[in-house]
């Protein structure tokens, strides 16, 4: 049994959605101060209805080695990543042009 896209009917396999997607999004990249001055990164911006976030979210995780979580549509890791989060998001196809690094 094939796996359809539920946006374009193509077969997952040459479905081009996520990567259309990736292209038209603008990624916001800063650091947030928590409790206790613990230091959280934060990207904004990615659209969960046409990115799987949770395994972007996982691959971050993995990447970096901290904690995280997804929710009111932000990603937030554990730790302050700014200087790796952009070369990761790049190797998960999102383009360099539509990352905004601020801090």
């Amino acid at each position: 049994m094939q796996l359809v896209c539920p946006k374009c009917g193509l077969p997952k396999e040459l479905c081009i959605c996520e990567k259309i997607a990736k292209e038209e999004q603008r990624i916001k990249v800063f650091t947030r101060k928590k409790r206790y001055g613990k230091i959280a990164t934060v990207i904004q911006g990615i659209d969960e209805k046409s990115i799987d976030v949770k395994a972007l979210l996982k691959f971050l995780k993995r990447s970096l080695a901290c904690g995280g979580t997804y929710k009111n549509n932000e990603i937030e890791l554990q730790g302050d990543h700014l200087t790796k989060i952009k070369e990761l998001l790049i190797k998960q196809g999102f383009k360099a042009e539509i990352i905004e690094i601020q801090g």
